[in-house]
């Protein structure tokens, strides 16, 4: 008869071993190695492209070749005129006129009379009638530029006006002042020896003033 309870055979104790985890944990390192190899090779092609087209072109070589292209000599054919500018024609200036200088009546004396410009007389002409240089009548007359006959007023410098008496014929009033009769006559405008009582005589300078 067999034993009732029968001998437990000699099972073989299983051993749990860790390499299928070791080898798990293995690959996972290995991926996760080629994922961050893989990252880094795309970002560094990625940054290398963007440094190739953000190549900043030099401008000083683009400004060294246009100075090239310019000192260039123009082709022989096709020469280069220069033009010169035209000589800026100078106006002459329009030639003032000589201011007068002005004589004091007080330098030359004697009375001041009024002259009244006839036709054909000048500045010379009036001057000579009573014993004055031109130059001392066109001072006493600064401001008239010219003369116009019957429009214009001379001031005019005199020895002395003389009013006839009884008896002063021109030869006496003449000596009486020193001048000759063809003066006194001349100053008067006189063609004849001949005077009226109570006319006045203009008595010019016995010298030329």
């Amino acid at each position: 008869m067999e034993d009732e309870f029968p001998k437990k055979r000699n099972i073989r104790p299983t051993e749990k071993s860790n390499l299928p985890i070791v080898t798990l944990l293995v690959l996972v390192l290995l991926v996760l190695a080629m994922l961050y190899i893989g990252y880094e090779y795309i970002s560094d092609s990625s940054s290398s492209s963007e440094e190739l087209t953000s190549v900043v072109v030099d401008s000083t070589l683009e400004e060294n070749a246009a100075e090239t292209i310019s000192d260039e000599p123009a082709p022989a054919d096709d020469p280069i005129e220069e033009t010169k500018p035209e000589p800026v024609k100078e106006t002459p200036a329009a030639p003032k006129p000589e201011a007068k200088p002005t004589v004091s009546a007080a330098s030359i004396g004697g009375e001041q009379i009024t002259h009244t410009v006839r036709s054909g007389e000048t500045f010379s002409s009036i001057a000579s009638r009573y014993n004055l240089k031109t130059e001392t009548l066109q001072g006493l007359n600064s401001s008239v530029p010219n003369v116009k006959a019957g429009v214009t007023k001379l001031k005019v410098q005199v020895k002395a006006v003389h009013t006839v008496g009884p008896g002063d014929v021109l030869r006496v009033v003449a000596g009486k002042y020193g001048i000759s009769k063809e003066a006194l006559m001349k100053a008067n405008g006189k063609t004849r020896d001949f005077s009226e009582r109570g006319e006045k005589l203009i008595i010019p300078f016995p010298d030329r003033k």
